[in-house]
């Protein structure tokens, strides 16, 4: 089984609070209301990669997931 990319996330111990969890490398969860992130691997910079750039891409990702799966929500 291929695991998904994104996950949305709660917890009773935070009950006003919705994170996203990104399964692939790198992996973190992120807070939604606060966009605080929590890395779970470590990021090295590489020299033919912009890591600013990057981590920009995977939060646009993961908000672009979140709306979509709220949207299916409402739809329902």
């Amino acid at each position: 089984m291929e695991a998904p990319k994104f996950l949305i996330a709660d917890n009773s111990d935070y009950p006003e609070k919705i994170f996203i969890i990104h399964t692939d490398f790198p992996r973190f969860l992120l807070d939604i209301e606060t966009e605080e992130i929590e890395w779970f691997d470590a990021l090295e910079e590489e020299p033919d990669v912009d890591l600013e750039t990057e981590i920009a891409d995977l939060m646009e990702k993961a908000f672009d997931f979140f709306d979509k799966e709220m949207d299916s929500y409402e739809d329902e």
